[in-house]
């Protein structure tokens, strides 16, 4: 079985390092700004030019006005841009004819209804997570798997929310999802830790071998 890897909410050059060093498939950076994780413009080229060419790129927005994010776009440093606040199916086509890579959507997931509208958005995958009333993600609490597992999107998915190394084979099994997507489980002291990040990939890495 194939599971791919993302790890979110890299700030230092030391981050880019441990993943370089461990390999994910995706390297999350947050690009609006206001939250514990997120990083400006000038930090992110400085780490993207550490970041080993294997590892995809994805920028993270929430709520960011269009201009902002066309800014990344034209600089074609981003594999992938991942919206993580309401943006709606107008706002995502302005946005893929500017942007030639991948758009990901996030969803807040409490109902099914949740799933389902957003699976009808003009995107390439989603990233499944848990709700929070007062946070836009990155709280550690574990997504409403039942939920997912009994109301599928057709389109590839990541599983977010509370996952680690404890509980990564778990989620796999029960969810079945295209990858996993952490950042809090894989930190101490809010900064990653290269341990956390070895434990989380190898367990991935040997699930996938075994399965």
């Amino acid at each position: 079985m194939s599971i791919a890897l993302k790890i979110c909410g890299n700030r230092r050059v030391q981050d880019v390092q441990y993943l370089n060093q461990y390999k994910p498939d995706y390297a999350g950076f947050i690009l609006s700004g206001g939250f514990g994780r997120s990083i400006v413009m000038g930090t992110f080229y400085e780490l993207k030019s550490y970041l080993d060419n294997n590892i995809q790129t994805v920028g993270v927005f929430v709520n960011e006005p269009l201009d902002e994010i066309i800014k990344y776009a034209y600089h074609e440093e981003l594999n992938v841009i991942q919206l993580h606040g309401e943006e709606d199916k107008i706002y995502i086509q302005a946005l893929r004819e500017v942007f030639q890579g991948e758009i990901w959507k996030a969803v807040r997931v409490r109902t099914a209804e949740d799933i389902a509208n957003a699976d009808k958005l003009p995107v390439d995958r989603l990233v499944l997570d848990s709700f929070s009333a007062i946070s836009q993600g990155g709280t550690g609490t574990l997504a409403p798997w039942d939920i997912i597992t009994n109301n599928r999107p057709t389109k590839p998915f990541f599983l977010a929310g509370g996952i680690s190394a404890e509980n990564a084979v778990d989620a796999v099994k029960a969810v079945n999802p295209f990858g996993i997507d952490v950042s809090s489980s894989v930190e101490t002291d809010k900064c990653k830790d290269p341990e956390k990040i070895r434990v989380l990939t190898e367990t991935i890495k040997n699930f996938q071998k075994e399965g």
